[in-house]
């Protein structure tokens, strides 16, 4: 029972040293889960002992909870990666070449709504590229349909709003 839930530590720790940004709870339980790794229970268990180890960092925003890799679990990493066969890590490593800016844009465009203090709703929409804000937009909309709408929208057509946005005031 052991050996398994180490290996999937591994695996995680391999995943988040290969990218140069955060991966989210999600994306490296889709990644797992979609495999036949494991299952979701046993997965936020080992999420859970990565923590407590403090091999990895969580940090949650916008309904996302973001991996960090440590220092500990870089070191931990370089010692015992080995253990993950080459089978795995060829895997790991096409699934980043084929996703990676997939998943960089999953964390780096965001859009949520609230209801405002004057009964209207918001939707904060933003684009950000290494960490850098390129754009922000609030829209205040009357229904709570619309401003969600405007949120899963903003996650197809960020880059044409963003790009006529530039058009328009350069």
């Amino acid at each position: 029972m052991q050996e398994p839930q180490t290996l999937y530590k591994l695996m995680i720790l391999y995943m988040l040293n290969k990218v140069n940004f955060p991966l989210t709870k999600s994306q490296i339980s889709d990644y797992m889960l979609d495999r036949g790794y494991t299952n979701f229970y046993t997965l936020q268990q080992v999420f859970a002992e990565l923590t407590e180890a403090g091999l990895i960092t969580l940090q949650t925003l916008h309904n996302r909870t973001s991996l960090f890799l440590t220092k500990e679990g870089k070191e931990t990493l370089h010692f015992f990666e080995n253990r993950i066969s080459e089978i795995i890590r060829t895997d790991m490593n096409q699934y980043f070449r084929d996703n990676k800016m997939k998943l960089r844009n999953e964390l780096s465009i965001t859009g949520e709504y609230y209801k405002s203090t004057t009964g209207e709703y918001e939707a904060h929409l933003q684009a950000k590229e290494k960490g850098i804000s390129l754009v922000q937009i609030t829209l205040s909309v009357p229904e709570e349909e619309t401003a969600s709408a405007i949120c899963d929208h903003w996650q197809n057509k960020n880059q044409d709003i963003y790009r006529f946005l530039i058009e328009q005031l350069f």
